[in-house]
């Protein structure tokens, strides 16, 4: 098999920090213990193809809501790969449950950025059938799977990455 990444935790002061933003003023004693219980993704069997990302703490998502989870997570990776992120199957398919970009993209250079590459699923619960669903701390909740890509002959891009979502939109091409 072909190693190409390695996940690691934020630091303690980003992961506050964004927390903070999605949730509001909570306690540094209460950020801290979910920070600490943060698992590293990884593969459910040896087969797996995805990486299983653990909900930091209990959430419940009513049918037609959305949340943004900060992770606690980044990830190093070769430049040739990107990290895709999905809805843990049975979650999608029991409720629904959908990123709200449909699929993540986490690019390589991401792991640089200004908030230390941290991976926030926004995900929106667009049940049919009135469910509530519930993500427990500590269970899968999204998988990520590395793929690897290719760009064109011609590619000039040279311009170095800042922030996260949008942060590339405003380039304008030669």
């Amino acid at each position: 098999m072909n190693r190409i990444a390695v996940f690691e935790k934020v630091s303690f002061e980003q992961f506050a920090k964004s927390w903070q933003s999605c949730f509001g003023e909570t306690d540094t004693d209460t950020v801290r213990r979910i920070y600490d219980r943060i698992q590293l993704p990884q593969r459910a069997t040896a087969g797996s193809a995805g990486y299983d990302f653990f909900s930091p703490e209990t959430f419940e998502i009513a049918p037609g809501e959305q949340i943004l989870i900060p992770t606690g997570i980044r990830v190093r990776m070769r430049e040739d790969y990107v990290l895709v992120l999905f809805p843990r199957s049975g979650l999608g398919f029991r409720y629904r449950l959908q990123l709200n970009n449909t699929a993540g993209i986490i690019d390589s250079d991401y792991y640089g950025a200004e908030n230390e590459g941290h991976i926030l699923c926004k995900l929106t619960n667009d049940t049919k059938e009135g469910k509530t669903v519930k993500l427990e701390a500590g269970k899968g909740f999204v998988q990520g799977i590395f793929l690897t890509y290719g760009i064109t002959e011609d590619d000039a891009a040279e311009a170095q990455r800042t922030g996260g979502f949008g942060s590339t939109t405003d380039r304008k091409a030669g």
